[in-house]
This record gives structure tokens, sequence and C-alpha cells, in this order.
């Protein structure tokens, strides 16, 4: 870099920023604003042309101006003049005026880029580095499109200086995270990998970041990078702290590169090669013996080097997944920060070691640490750390423990944080379900749950009870006694209430016998809590009566008495003044053979996965502790059956539940109409035919659409998912006019879709087609939402059989509901484990603006009424663009009616125009949609114009449809 010159120094802009800086008001600093900015534009608009010094310094002030808060709308060009000088101190002002203040739009963008180009053929370093970081800096499409082709040249180049290409690598992975689509794979990825054999460890660090994001969704470019990293890797920790003193940070060699190391050998399974593998496990293992010494410094900033790489090489061991030793190594070493007096070490070992506690190898050795746990559970001040406690808990929970942990888990939440508590319920009430083996303690604790946490106890929990009870005839009776008794406290949550009004409308005959439960003790009791209750709960509680009428006609009499009372009968609520005008006429006219008929005992229900999973992974997320038990191999015949169906029977509330199973396909009828579609055979055979047995028709309008709450809702995160998604776009498009077809196929895996959507309603049936002869393992499908994306978009799926045999088909179904207009799709992450072999598989699900599309027939008058109205301009989106296809008028048409509008015929005057109309149906508003396609066959282009009341909807359907032609 060029040395600067004392009189460098900009006088009048010190000046200038003391003057600010002395001002007493607002009122005073925007005069004397005011002030140099009318001195300034004098001075770029005067005759006497400026010296480079002069623009350096009131382009300086200029940008000291902006950043102050004020709009600055002239000076640019000035500034781009500046990139044209030899002097370094002008041409770093220049592009840092640039990086600030102009915007991708700019009409000087062009200057903007030459002068950029000419630095970077300049062959000066630090020309170059000036124009690299201005390129990063501002990271745009054009940005990328100028010169992503040019930086990986400078990268790789043999004559181009170390800082320079720390530069370029790091320029170059900003335009791949920008705009990835203008970054062009080709030769210079094989030479990029080995820059992590430089000897400067600054391009080493640099090349390491992008490999990794480059890695994530090319793996197969960058394999060869493994070894390199390995090796590279195994230098440093088996280096001194004098050995790369430049790079050694509190006696810590190099740990940044190391954690980026190790993190890029997260991104593949572990070396085939026997050499490399030995050599990473010493690596490994040489880390793990550094944790053990003593620290050289006292310094935090040494011992927070030191413990970065060790969390990040136990991450790497995690993934893996393949060396008991280390495994269990790690899992020692994270026990020993478990009591550390550091908050931050405390938090990091309890949330690696849920990882670590759903391996087979190290599961055990987790579990020797519960004690500390538990006691962390109770002790430990902050709440995040007493939640990851909570979460390792659940993680390591096996038939071994788990009525400890349960107990444990159910102490606390008396004095859990208000925030956690729904979570904690949910998780005692799995694990008691999951690991019961007397079914009487696991009724025992669900009904201890409901009396501490009521009003954290979601339906899907007392949902579970009632299934699990109507499904065991050995634990009937003992319900029934035990919620009798529950129900005697002078205050019941209203969540005991339901559970006992359910089970003792099935089975209070069985208690029946005892004088001190007899059946009219029993409705005495019920009764008693009724005018306590919601609605809902009293809906429940009628059809228990009707039930006593049928197992106690003794007391027939009696429950008639109280539905003829007008508190009943003259309700104001719709639903219990009909339950009790016709409960009443049943128990009156009905004989008792049809009586005993109609409210005989609920048969058992058929199996579905426990809701209370789905929940609880709908609550934490995707890729996170709640899944784990998914994965435990070693454990799968040490669990009770997990699966479940929604009660669903006169006792059931029938008021319809928007975010319950939106298309009917939840409420399974207890004898099936139709065998399920066979999963074994030709592999994905007529998934795409119009058989009715494939996708049943919807069923709008029928409440009984909304009447199983049970289905999982795959809602997540804000995270995205750690693959790259395939081919984004490009399948997006692929699907805007079609409903069926294979979304994603490689040499393993086929995914397959069939759909259909009517108003703001969608269901898609996904098949996942297993290609080879070997079972996939541990088979997740994960539907993943940004945060604006679940907002506008509600997703709820029926999960999947974790094992797919080889050349075997499953089929996942997703129901949809709109909530509003939205710009991008969920993206659907499939993992699995393949010969050993952890496969990751990301792809945008096709579920796009326009499959919400009705189509509206409209006369020409009322459409260019319509058509008119929509003026404002942002009611409108245009488009001129090449034609991609053959200019065919009937696929024209055909792709305007797959698009979701109706093709309106005669509304144009130009017969060579197409135009449409339709209505976009979301649950909050409809949206009306005009469009109007002119194909110009000479020019071989479209102009394409859609006018809506909302200007996203516009911009949305505009963009889908352009690429259709």
């Amino acid at each position: 870099m060029p040395a600067v010159s004392k009189g460098d120094g900009m006088r009048g802009l010190a000046v200038f920023i003391s003057d600010i800086r002395n001002c007493k008001s607002k009122e005073a600093e925007i005069k004397r604003i005011n002030k140099e900015l009318a001195n300034i534009r004098s001075k770029f608009k005067g005759d006497k042309a400026l010296d480079g010094y002069s623009k350096k310094k009131y382009v300086c002030k200029l940008l000291f101006i902006f950043l102050l808060g004020h709009d600055i709308d002239f000076g640019h060009m000035e500034a781009v003049n500046l990139l044209s000088s030899n002097r370094y101190t002008e041409k770093q002002i220049g592009y840092l005026f640039i990086s600030v203040l102009v915007n991708s739009n700019s009409e000087l963008i062009r200057l903007i880029n030459n002068a950029i180009k000419n630095d970077l053929a300049s062959r000066n370093p630090t020309f170059m580095g000036l124009a690299l970081h201005c390129i990063a800096n501002v990271g745009s499409r054009e940005m990328a499109e100028a010169f992503a082709g040019e930086i990986p040249k400078i990268l790789v180049a043999g004559d181009t200086m170390d800082s320079v290409k720390q530069s370029a690598a790091l320029c170059l992975l900003r335009l791949y995270r920008t705009s990835p689509d203008f970054v062009p794979m080709g030769d210079w990825t094989s030479r990029v990998v080995h820059l992590l054999n430089d000897q400067h460890l600054g391009v080493v660090t640099a090349a390491t970041s992008l490999i990794t994001t480059l890695a994530q969704k090319n793996p197969e470019e960058f394999k060869t990078s493994v070894s390199l990293a390995v090796s590279r890797l195994s230098r440093i920790v088996t280096s001194a702290s004098t050995d790369l003193q430049d790079y050694t940070y509190y006696f810590v060699p190099a740990p940044w590169l190391s954690v980026k190391l190790l993190r890029l050998l997260q991104c593949y399974p572990p070396p085939e090669d026997a050499a490399v593998r030995g050599r990473l496990t010493e690596c490994l293992e040489t880390i793990l013996n550094k944790a053990q010494e003593p620290p050289k410094s006292k310094k935090v900033q040494h011992s927070n080097a030191k413990n970065a790489v060790l969390f990040e090489a136990i991450s790497l061991i995690i993934h893996h997944d393949s060396e008991p030793n280390l495994l269990v190594r790690a899992c020692n070493q994270l026990g020993q920060f478990l009591q550390h007096r550091e908050t931050n070490l405390r938090y990091l070992a309890l949330e690696s070691m849920c990882t670590l506690a759903s391996s087979e190898f190290s599961h055990e050795a987790v579990k020797t640490h519960i004690e500390t746990v538990i006691n962390a559970l109770k002790t430990e001040r902050d709440v995040s750390v007493r939640q990851r406690a909570v979460d390792l808990l659940y993680a390591m929970c096996d038939r071994s423990n788990a009525q400890q942990i349960v107990a444990e888990m159910l102490n606390y939440l008396e004095t859990a944080d208000y925030s956690i508590r729904e979570e904690i319920v949910l998780k005692v009430a799995i694990l008691a379900e999951k690991y019961a083996v007397d079914y009487t303690w696991y009724v025992d604790t669900i009904l201890n749950l409901i009396r501490i946490a009521g009003d954290y106890v979601s339906e899907e929990v007392w949902y579970r009870v009632i299934q699990i009870v109507i499904n065991r005839d050995d634990v009937q009776g003992y319900a029934a006694k035990t919620v009798f008794e529950a129900l005697q406290a002078p205050a019941c949550h209203e969540n005991l209430v339901k559970v006992g009004g359910y089970i003792l409308g099935e089975f209070g005959n069985l208690i029946a016998g005892d004088p001190r439960s007899s059946p009219l003790i029993q409705f005495n009791l019920l009764h008693s809590k009724f005018h306590l209750c919601s609605v809902p709960t009293r809906a429940l509680l009628l059809s228990t009566y009707i039930k006593f009428v049928n197992l106690f006609p003794e007391i027939k009499t009696t429950i008639q008495d109280v539905l003829r009372s007008d508190s009943q009968l003259k309700n104001a609520d719709v639903e219990l003044q009909q339950r009790a005008v016709e409960y009443l006429r049943l128990s009156t006219i009905a004989s008792t053979d049809i009586l005993a008929t109609v409210l005989e005992e609920m048969p058992p229900f058929p199996e579905r996965e426990s809701s209370i999973l789905a929940k609880l992974k709908k609550k934490k997320g995707p890729g996170t502790v709640t899944d784990l038990e998914e994965i435990k191999k070693e454990r799968n015949s040490d669990v009770n059956g997990g699966t479940e169906s929604t009660p669903v029977n006169a006792s059931t509330v029938s008021t319809p539940s928007p975010s319950a199973d939106l298309l009917g396909l939840g409420a399974a009828p207890l004898t099936s109409s139709a065998p399920p579609p066979s999963s074994t055979g030709s592999l994905l055979v007529d998934v795409f035919s119009d058989s009715a047995s494939v996708v049943a028709p919807l069923a709008p309008g029928s409440e009984d659409n909304f009447a199983s709450p049970d289905l999982a809702s795959s809602e997540v995160v804000s995270e995205e998912p750690a693959d790259t998604v395939h081919d984004a776009d490009e399948l997006i498009h692929k699907f805007v006019c079609k409903n069926n077809g294979v979304l994603f196929e490689n040499q393993l895996l086929q995914i397959g879709l069939k759909s259909e959507f009517r108003q703001n309603l969608g269901r898609m049936f996904i098949f996942y087609g297993n290609k080879t002869s070997t079972q996939f393992l541990n088979f997740t499908p994960t539907l993943i939402c940004s945060d604006e994306l679940q907002s506008s978009l509600n997703l709820q799926t029926k999960p999947v059989d974790p094992t797919v045999d080889g050349g075997a088909q499953v089929q996942q179904v997703v129901n949809i509901e709109c909530i509003s207009d939205f710009m991008e799709a969920p993206i659907l992450n499939i993992q699995f484990r393949y010969g050993g072999t952890f496969q990751n598989i990301s792809v945008k699900l096709p579920i796009t603006l326009n499959k919400f599309f009705q189509p509206t027939e409209m006369a020409s008058q009322d459409f260019f009424q319509r058509w008119k109205q929509l003026s404002n301009p942002q009611q409108e989106m245009q488009n001129i663009f090449k034609a991609k296809h053959p200019m065919d008028t009937e696929i024209t048409k055909a792709k305007i009616i797959g698009f979701g509008s109706a093709l309106l015929e005669e509304v144009d005057p130009n017969p060579a125009n197409f135009v449409g109309a339709g209505i976009i149906h979301t649950k909050t508003t409809q949206i009306g949609c005009l469009l109007r396609l002119e194909p110009n066959l000479q020019a071989q282009m479209y102009r394409l114009t859609l006018r809506t009341s909302k200007e996203t909807v516009s911009q949305r359907l505009c963009e889908l449809l352009s690429e259709q032609f």
C-alpha cells in the first residue's frame, strides 16, 4: 500500500466536523449543514475545475452528512471521477462513497463497473483490493453479473498476491450468497480447493469459508477438499503456539481457521480413505486431549478460543457418529462442563449432549450424568439453561429411567417459567405414554399433569389419554375410578372435567357397583361442575348425560329433568340448545334397544402417530432435540406403540377448528371404504393417474372436514435447511401450470406429487420412491417455512413410516390453507440413512400463489370496466419478454387455464390476444385478478399485463406466468 503523506489530512473536513459537534441544537446543526451543502454545490458547479484533493474533501463531507441522517442528492459523479485517480486516498474515498450511497439501479452503475474493471486489470494489489471490497460491499445482482466470471480467475491466478486472494475469496463468497446463479462452476473449482494448502494462513481461512458454502450445494465438486482440510487441520492442532505466531490467539494456534475446517468437514460423511480417516481421528483426539490440559492463560480470550475449537470438534464427532471411543470421550468432556461456572459453557454442554443422546454409542454415557442434569434443573438461575436441561432429560429418557425423569419434570413444572410450561407438559405426556410399563402409572401421571399445569395441557394431551384408555381394556376401570376421585376436589381444572366426563360416560358402569360412586353420585359430581365450564365442555357433559341414560336407566328421569330445564332448552348458545333438544327427544321416544345401539361404547380407535409428538415438533421446529427419538435406532423396540387416532364421537364438541385437519383427511372412518394404496411392487406405478382411490375428492362446506385436530403442522422455524435446495426456481416453474408430476429424482430417491386445490384450501400427496434395493432408515421428511411464510401459509402433514424398503414407495399427505398472499415457497427437507451414510436432500415444494386461483367468467363490457378500475400504477405489473418455447395458440390457452384463470373468449378486440380473469382466495381476503397476454409472432415476443387490487399479488403472478412461455 502506498505511503500516505502528512499533507493528505483534510483540514476543512476536520473543521466542519468540529462545527457540527459544537452545535447546541438540532436547528443549528441543520443550518450549518445547509450552509456547507450550498458551498459544496457551488464548488461542484463552478467554472474552475477542482483538483483531486478538493474533490476528495467535498465528497468526504457529503458522506459525513449522509451518515448523520440527511439526504444527499448530488456529488455522485464527482465520487465516480475519484475512481480514476491514481492516488490511493482519492480512490479510497471514491469507493467508500459508492459503497454507501450508490444503489444498484443508479444510472452511474456502468461507469462504476468500468472503473472497477480497470482497477481489477491493473494488477496493482492496492487498487485491486479496493475494487474487490467495493463489489463485496455493494453485492448487488448487477455486480454479480458483471464480475462473477472475473473474480475466480483472479483468485486462482498464480501471480495474485496473498492479500488480493483473500479479498477475492471473500468477495466471491458474498456474490455467491446474494446471487448464486451468476457464479459459474468451472475449472477454477478444482484449483480453489488447493488454496487449502497455501502457505499464507489468511488465504486458507478465506478459501475455507468459500469452499464450505460452495460444498453445501455442490458436494461432489469439492469432495477433494476433505483430505486437504484434514491435512491442514492436522498441521494446526499438532503445532506449538510459537509455530504460527501471526495466527496464534492467546496461545491457541489459528482458532478461527480450525473452526472453519471442522465445519467444512461436517459437509461430508467420514472419509473413506483409511489413512485420511485415521489422521482425522488423531486430530480430534488431540483436540480432546488439549481440553484436559491446564490453561496456558487465565484470560477469558484463551478459554473462549480453546472451547470454540473443542465444541466444533465435538459437533464433527457427533456428525460422523461412527467412532464409539470419540463419542464417549466427547460426552465425558461435556459432562465436565455441566458444572462449570461459566453459564455459556453449561448451556453449550447441555445442547451438545442432547444430540449425543441420540447416538447408540454414547447414549449410555450420557445417562450417567442424569443426577447432574436434574440438579441443574433445580438450581440453575438462567431459564435458557434450564430449558436445555429439560431437553436433555427428554433426550436421555428410556424405559430404565422414565419414571424418575417424569417425576422430576413434574416437580419442576410447579415452579417452571411460564414460557416453557407447555413444552414441558408435552414432553411429560410423550414420555409417560412412550415408556409406560403399567398404564395405571400413565393415567396417574397425566391427571397429575392436568392438576399441576391444567392451563398448559393442550387438547392433544387429553385426547390422547382418552384414546389410550378406550384402546386398553385393562386400564378402563382404574381410569374411571381415578378420575372420579380427582373430580371430588373442590377446584378442578376444566381439562380434568373434560377427561372425567368422557371416561365416566364410557366406563362409569365399571365403578357403579361401589356405593361411593353410584350412578347418581357420578351424575351429581359432574353436574356440580357444569355451571363453571365453558360452552364446549358443557356440550361434552351433555353427551355424557345421554350416555348415562343408556348406562344407568335408574337415573333417566333425573337427567331428563336437567335436559328439560329452561337453561338448556332455551340456552342462548345454539350448540347447547340443539344438544339438549335432541338428547331429550332421543331419551323419550327411543326404545332401550335403539338407545343401546346409538349410545354404545366407543370402539377402539385406529392407530396413528401421536399428535402430542407432532405438536411438540411443531412448537420446536425441525432439526431440534424433539426429533431425537425418531432416530434412536437401537431403542425402537424399547418403546410403546406411538400411534393414535383422534376421539370423535358424540362426546366431542362439533365446533370446527380452523387449525385442524383442513380437508377431512384426518377424520378416517372406522371402517375404511377402500384399501390404502400398496407400498410395494413397481415403483411409483400409476402415481399420477386420475384414479379416485388415490386422491379423494374435496368436500367443501362439510363440518366433518374440520373434525380431526390431530394432524401435525410442519411450520417452522425461521431457519433455512442445512443443505442446498435443488434447482429451486426451475422446479417451481415446472409445476406452476400443473399439479402432478415428478418433483425430484436422483439415483436413490424419486419424489412425485399429486395435488388439488379449491378456493383457499389444498391437498397434496407426496410419493417417496426408494429406487434402490436397500432400506432407507430414519426416513424423515420435514416442511420448512420462513417466519414470513408461516404467517401466510398453514401446512399440516401426516407422518410417514421411518423405514422405506428397497423398491417400495410411501405416501405423505400435506393439507394446505392459504391465510394471505405470499411470495416464496416452502422447502421440503428429506433426511435418511442409506447404507450407513446420512443423506440430506432439500427441494422447494411447488405451492405457489396461483394455486388458489378460482376462474371467473366475465363479459367483455364487465372485463374492461373492471380493467379501468384497476388503473393505479401499483395495481398493474407488465413484462415484455422473449418467447422461450414455440408460440403455439393451443398450448398457450392450456397454460393460461392451467395457471388457474378463466380464458375469456371474444373479449379482446385483437383475436390474437389472450384474456383471463379470476379470484385469488385466501382466508383473510379475496383478490380479483385480470390478465392480458399479447403475442408478437414476428418478433417472437410476449407482453404480459396483470392487474390486481394488490401490488404484491400482481408482481408474483406476473413472475410466475412469464416463465411459462
